[in-house]
């Protein structure tokens, strides 16, 4: 008999699964503090908690039988991770749930910030009728931008189809394909900024995404644009979203999260053009009770130790295989984050080979965690060790596992090629005795360099001067090199400058590395 204790409040009709099963007793007590979970969690086999509870690493040191903790909803700021995952407790969540109310909270506010409902509705409530005031603006046969095509950009979409709008999008993983489908245009970030008459943004929150939306982008839209974000705070600057408001470029703008919430202080609410509401996307009766039937549901199948696909930390691996693959994670890892940032286009196939000491062990766990590195690169957190896989297929994005006999000369060796409709690109890595994770390949350029730096790389002409021009270049803007090697394919040819630099590469000093003759492109890669 597995015992499931429930310490916040969640709907009876959410958790009815659990309730029904016969191997499964359910304790509801809830309005917990830390000091009273830990003293009754080590009876527990599985924890549900929305955001009240919060799990801590004392929590979990209690947690004598407990093996997964389920989030009924999506963040788990709540849920101290790492202890979890070094009790070997599994975190799930239920990433999916609220996906119909988070569209439907973005089409109202998208047709709030239109018609200019919110500023009518306190002027007629404070006593005036001034109809004139709050002239707005149809929806029919404008242009809609999204910057993110997943599920909650899907529904979007569907929903702007019927108000018989024009769908433009951007995703890195949209394909032609999928864009055909969903009846939408698929175009650069550049392109959805510029042909935009409503922009609204559904992306993860992550360093790829943070102020995706800023200065540079405003000043390219059309003047009158709105913009819509109930995905995240933070995607869009909120200063530079302000000064567009301000400068009339932006004629309104609908925000349901931001980058400190609750947001007090910030002049952006107080803008009469500015629609705002309290994060809530999600709130709804049907999200609530969608997140606690889906998180419920994850948890039983764990306990019965059936398939599963919502875990969000690492679940555990037995200990004579992680002590083989342990010193790889960093370096799988960090195999994907560099391809998917040489690679043009939307991922396609995925292609791993290991080689040497490797083709003797289950490396199912490395290619996890390479997957986790490409993905992560478009959906920081969300992408993690257990759900890498899931997410692949979710975003069409295919892979294959070979084993090779040839390493030159390494005792292992993993080597990953992405595939996309501009091209494809490789990389190789491999563990060093006392150098830990080393990439050997890049293309087909011989190199050897750490990945555990921030990348410059510089595709050029092999001739004399070109590494101390790069490198004058650099010192005027301050940029220190730790370290740089090249790889060639002939004297003379074409050649590869790879660089670990201390900081960001600002605009000024990539434009005039890429102004040098003989350079043909320059790229920075963060790991």
């Amino acid at each position: 008999m597995f015992k499931v204790l429930v310490s916040d409040p969640l709907s009876k009709e959410g958790i009815q699964s659990l309730l029904d099963a016969e191997d499964v007793r359910v304790d509801e007590t809830t309005g917990l503090n830390s000091e009273q979970l830990a003293g009754i969690i080590g009876d527990y086999d599985a924890l549900l908690v929305r955001s009240q509870t919060r799990v801590s690493e004392e929590v979990l040191r209690n947690a004598a039988k407990l093996k997964v903790i389920g989030r009924a909803g999506v963040g788990v700021d709540n849920i101290d991770l790492d202890a979890a995952t070094a009790k070997g407790v599994i975190v799930v969540n239920a990433p999916d749930g609220n996906t119909i109310s988070a569209a439907e909270h973005t089409f109202a506010m998208m047709m709030a910030v239109a018609r200019r409902i919110p500023q009518a509705y306190r002027s007629l409530t404070s006593g005036e009728w001034n109809r004139k005031a709050f002239k707005g603006v149809e929806l029919n046969g404008k242009t809609l931008g999204i910057v993110g095509m997943g599920r909650i950009g899907a529904e979007v979409a569907k929903r702007a189809k019927a108000f018989q709008m024009k769908v433009v999008a951007f995703d890195p993983f949209l394909t032609e394909e999928k864009a055909g489908k969903l009846g939408v245009k698929r175009l650069t970030l550049e392109e959805v900024v510029r042909q935009s008459d409503f922009l609204t943004v559904h992306t993860p929150l992550t360093k790829k995404t943070r102020h995706l939306i800023g200065k540079d982008q405003f000043d390219q839209m059309k003047p009158g644009v709105r913009i819509i974000n109930c995905a995240r705070g933070g995607i869009i600057d909120e200063d530079a979203l302000y000064n567009a408001v301000r400068e009339k470029k932006v004629a309104g703008a609908a925000i349901d999260v931001f980058e400190i919430e609750p947001p007090t202080d910030h002049p952006l609410i107080q803008l009469p053009e500015v629609v705002v509401t309290p994060h809530l996307g999600a709130s709804t009766q049907e999200a609530q009770h969608n997140v606690a039937v889906d998180v419920s549901t994850e948890v039983l199948r764990i306990l019965r130790g059936q398939p599963y696909k919502n875990a969000v930390n690492l679940p555990p691996v037995s200990g004579e295989v992680l002590r083989k693959l342990e010193p790889y994670f960093v370096l799988a890892e960090k195999l994907g984050e560099i391809v998917v940032q040489l690679a043009k286009g939307a991922p396609g196939d995925v292609e791993i080979a290991y080689a040497g000491e490797l083709t003797d062990i289950d490396t199912e766990p490395l290619t996890r965690m390479m997957l986790k590195g490409i993905l992560s690169f478009y959906l920081g957190d969300k992408a993690n060790f257990v759900n890498a896989p899931h997410l692949a297929k979710e975003n069409d994005l295919s892979y294959s596992v070979k084993q090779s006999a040839k390493h030159r000369g390494f005792a292992s060796l993993i080597d990953v090629t992405l595939q996309t409709k501009q091209g494809h690109y490789r990389v190789a890595g491999t563990i060093l005795n006392g150098y830990g994770p080393r990439i050997v390949k890049i293309d087909q350029y011989t190199i050897d360099i750490s990945p555990l730096d921030r990348l410059l790389l510089i595709r050029h002409s092999d001739r004399p001067g070109m590494i101390g021009r790069v490198g004058s270049i650099l010192g005027r803007h301050e940029v220190n090199i730790a370290t740089m090697q090249v790889g060639r394919e002939d004297v003379g040819g074409q050649a590869m400058m790879a660089l670990t630099v201390d900081k960001k590469i600002e605009k000024a000093a990539f434009e005039e590395l890429s102004g040098l003759d003989d350079i043909y492109s320059v790229r920075e890669l963060e790991l």
